[in-house]
């Protein structure tokens, strides 16, 4: 497959800071059985992997704007573009040993996402899509699932945990979707959930709560790969929202109805 230059930049700087995450995640296990454990360590892990990226596409295109989940928001001074960034996707995987994780990077031009690369080192899997040149997993073109009905589905999710979240709402919104599919899965790391949508390994997937460079990447490689993706409302305002619902055509709008049903009345 042949890659823009700015593709080509997303991709170095991913897996540069993917070489430093899979250095770092060798460490966590020996982590694991120290009365203090791998959160600090984590969090540098995390620090230094978006250092890595932001460093990576600034010295490439040092007018852009930078969104990163560590760092914050940097304004560029070229007006039009923006680096949206997750250096490390599914931190409480990796925390844990867990080999779901990746760095997930975006390219927005004048509010629309036009490049995304999500690369998890743990794997070795580089997903990759530009507008109007496709998805991508390493070189193999990526189709979303053709699956009509949900209940041939096995649908993703994320899941509030302590201190985040809806708990009520999303167990009303797991209750009627658990009901219609044929599996629900919560793998924690949104941005490979959403590039497993555009693989056609997951039919579809919602959440809410989620940050622009959670999902960022994502939209577009399901968008290339044929798929559809709408905040919770049925909208495009997913960065305001913080919601996704993502799928195929049917598949996607039927997950947007059976997630938005109301609670049955006693």
């Amino acid at each position: 497959m042949a890659r823009s230059a700015l593709l080509n930049v997303m991709v170095q700087a991913a897996v540069k800071a993917g070489k430093s995450l899979t250095r770092d995640f060798g460490e966590v296990q020996n982590l694991q059985v120290s009365v203090k454990g791998p959160g600090d360590f984590v969090s540098q892990a995390d620090f230094k992997a978006e250092k890595i990226v932001h460093d990576e596409l600034m010295k490439s295109r040092p007018t852009y704007g930078f969104l990163g989940e560590e760092g914050g928001e940097e304004k560029g001074t070229d007006g039009a573009h923006r680096w949206i960034v997750d250096p490390l996707d599914g931190t409480t995987n990796f925390l844990h040993g867990i080999p779901q994780f990746a760095t997930s990077i975006a390219l927005e031009r004048n509010g629309e996402i036009v490049a995304g690369v999500i690369f998890n080192p743990a794997t070795d899997e580089l997903f990759t899509a530009e507008k109007g040149g496709g998805a991508f997993l390493n070189d193999r073109r990526l189709r979303v699932a053709a699956r009509r009905v949900l209940s041939d589905c096995v649908i993703g999710c994320g899941v509030p945990h302590l201190g985040r979240g809806n708990h009520g709402k999303f167990l009303v919104e797991l209750r009627h979707v658990m009901g219609e599919v044929a599996g629900v899965r919560r793998m924690g790391a949104a941005a490979l959930d959403l590039a497993y949508v555009a693989a056609g390994r997951l039919d579809g997937f919602w959440e809410a709560e989620l940050h622009p460079w959670d999902m960022a990447a994502g939209l577009i490689l399901i968008k290339e790969a044929g798929g559809f993706a709408s905040d919770m409302k049925g909208g495009q305002n997913m960065f305001e929202t913080k919601t996704v619902v993502a799928g195929n055509e049917l598949i996607q709008k039927a997950l947007l109805e059976v997630s938005n049903r109301p609670v049955p009345a006693r």
